[in-house]
């Protein structure tokens, strides 16, 4: 049974980036033929930086990241992104929209993809890391990617830089 999310954007000053300082509802009309924001699928883990929207559907029968530009009312090409073999969950974007973040199975294996969209290439961050792995974020500037791990048998937070190096952040920060 397919289900419709109707995504809705909050805009507050002081909430998110971009904000026009007064409290608006940006409200996206529903299409039925999968070309805009709202669709008949499900629609999960929407994240907003700047002018884009980035989430991922299950509209061509498997789990696939998206990206809607609110500027141009458009859903945004993501060529080499999607694959038939991966499900894909947790995208995040960078506020220029250059680099997607996002978690992937793939035959049972989960990972942290970063997607840089002048390129169109793919690079899995967490190959040589023996452990599971979810819910990554990338910083506006796209240099820092933040995400879950079991690294140490227990789910801590790991943060590399987009090159996939494990970055040394300070535990006490005194």
């Amino acid at each position: 049974m397919k289900r419709s999310i109707f995504i809705s954007v909050f805009a507050c000053s002081g909430l998110l980036t971009g904000c026009f300082g007064y409290p608006r509802l940006v409200s996206y009309p529903f299409d039925p033929g999968g070309r805009s924001l709202n669709s008949l699928a499900s629609e999960l883990n929407p994240q907003i930086a700047g002018r884009y929207i980035i989430f991922t559907t299950d509209r061509r029968g498997s789990q696939d990241v998206y990206l809607f530009d609110r500027l141009t009312s458009n859903l945004v090409d993501l060529p080499g992104l999607n694959s038939l073999d991966a499900i894909a969950s947790h995208p995040s974007i960078s506020e220029d929209g250059r680099y997607v973040v996002f978690a992937a199975s793939r035959q049972g294996r989960s990972a942290i993809f970063l997607y840089d969209r002048e390129t169109r290439q793919s690079r899995n961050l967490t190959a040589n890391l023996q452990a599971e792995v979810r819910n990554p974020t990338i910083s506006a500037d796209g240099t820092r990617i933040a995400f879950e791990s079991t690294n140490n048998g227990q789910w801590d937070i790991l943060v590399y830089d987009r090159f996939g190096r494990p970055l040394n952040i300070p535990q006490d920060p005194r």
